[in-house]
């Protein structure tokens, strides 16, 4: 009970990272879910199919999804606010629509036969990505992406490559989505469509929402509560949904900016001004 507690939980906390690389640059993808749908399939069909490792059918299939990403999101990232929002979900309901009509697949049945994912492989994950993001946290790719974030017109006129910028960082999102699908799958042993349809992706939205969308910090706190409030309520019976509704609805309301919404500082303002920096000159002390 604890290994699922453990395993759930890391490959929640991925696929919230996935979100929030995207968010790093100003766009937002509900489209998450079929990403992870697209790694668990694929990486399933080489496993079970091909006779591939398990950590190299992840690899293969996280950079397939990447550059499918980057594909959908070439057009897509041309759209903002809610038509973006409406893009994306319209691509994670097509790719679970495509999936129930492959029979090669399973198609609505599901397909099974996979194993192997254990709860180092899910720490390993957590530890890599996350390692990741606190090393652009630490860089001048952070304060370059908070600039695109904040403002695309002065990250226009500063020289940076905006849609290169959210492309890159889409296709990003997308394959590390792909990487959690991939261990959910070989630890589930079975996926069928249903288990990838858009309240999944609405799911690993909130968990940034909740957590906090200005730091790396935030997403782990919402996926892990996400996780695991459920369970925590386990003994409410018929009303544990009604009560982890009410919780997650409280805290939106109490912190809309999300339970962790720091922002970590990138540029630390100089202790005087420029022209109050040196010494005062000759004859000119204070009055």
């Amino acid at each position: 009970m604890i290994q699922d507690y453990v395993v759930l939980t890391g490959i929640n906390i991925v696929l919230a990272w996935s979100v929030y690389i995207i968010l790093l640059s100003g766009s937002l993808s509900f489209a998450n879910g079929g990403f992870m749908a697209m790694g668990a399939y694929a990486s399933s069909v080489l496993t079970v199919n091909f006779g591939f490792p398990l950590i190299l059918a992840a690899i293969t299939a996280a950079i397939g999804t990447g550059i499918f990403g980057c594909l959908i999101g070439f057009p897509a990232l041309r759209t903002r606010g809610i038509y973006l929002i409406l893009l994306t979900t319209g691509v994670a309901v097509l790719v679970q629509s495509a999936i129930e009509s492959i029979p090669y697949i399973g198609a609505i049945q599901g397909f099974g036969g996979m194993s192997g994912t254990q709860p180092w492989h899910i720490v390993v994950l957590v530890l890599v990505v996350g390692a990741a993001l606190w090393l652009i946290s630490h860089s001048s790719l952070q304060r370059t992406l908070e600039t695109v974030r904040e403002d695309e017109l002065v990250a226009n006129s500063l020289g940076m490559h905006v849609v290169y910028i959210k492309l890159v960082c889409f296709g990003v999102g997308a394959g590390i989505a792909a990487l959690a699908g991939s261990y959910y799958a070989h630890y589930m042993l079975f996926i069928s469509p249903d288990q990838f349809g858009i309240v999944t992706s609405v799911f690993i939205v909130l968990y940034v929402v909740l957590g906090g969308t200005n730091n790396m910090w935030g997403p782990v706190l919402g996926a892990t509560i996400m996780t695991l409030l459920p369970e925590l309520a386990r003994g409410l019976g018929s009303w544990r949904p009604t009560a982890f509704g009410v919780v997650i609805l409280l805290l939106l309301l109490i912190r809309p900016e999300g339970l962790l919404s720091f922002r970590r500082v990138t540029v630390k303002r100089q202790d005087a001004e420029p022209w109050n920096s040196g010494p005062n000159p000759a004859g000119q002390g204070d009055a």
